[in-house]
């Protein structure tokens, strides 16, 4: 949980400096208001998929590498993030089939320089073995184009391999 710190009286460099942003002025958060707490929330209410697999994730279990769940990025929040290698890891169900709010969030992360990584909600409860490599291979560079297939879809930030 991001920890808040109150800032020195106003007109000090600190003070412009500071970024305003959840609990108004007396704060350094960078966050727009209710990001926080819109973050919390979806995490509660994480599907068995997304809880599976952060049993993954967590503790840096999967080849050494962090992820944080339900990160914001500009508009959206990523399922799980992994900032250091700018992945984002999505699981959908059937809602999610061909939805252009999913292609639209597909084409932004990559301008943000983070490629996304889309699989099925009922391959994380079955395959997750699977998942898991191939999230590993998206980490560790060995996918390094866009790849669509029935079982996921693969969106590379091409400004990462430059």
């Amino acid at each position: 949980m991001p920890r808040s710190f109150p800032l020195p009286p106003p007109g000090g460099e600190v003070a412009r400096r500071a970024g305003v942003g959840e609990g108004g002025s007396e704060t350094r958060s960078r966050r727009k208001m209710g990001t926080t707490e819109r973050a919390r929330d979806l995490r509660q209410r994480d599907n068995q998929a997304e809880a599976l697999l952060w049993l993954e994730f967590k503790r840096s279990k999967l080849g050494g590498y962090k992820f944080t769940r339900q990160f914001p990025i500009g508009l959206y929040f990523a399922d799980f993030c992994c900032r250091k290698q700018k992945l984002v890891v999505e699981l959908d169900g059937s809602q999610h089939a061909d939805s252009p709010y999913d292609r639209k969030r597909d084409e932004f992360m990559p301008s943000g320089e983070f490629s996304v990584l889309r699989f099925w909600s009922h391959d994380a409860l079955k395959h997750r073995t699977s998942i898991c490599e191939t999230i590993l291979a998206a980490l560790d560079g060995r996918l390094a184009e866009d790849v669509t297939a029935t079982d996921l879809r693969f969106v590379f930030a091409q400004s990462l391999a430059n």
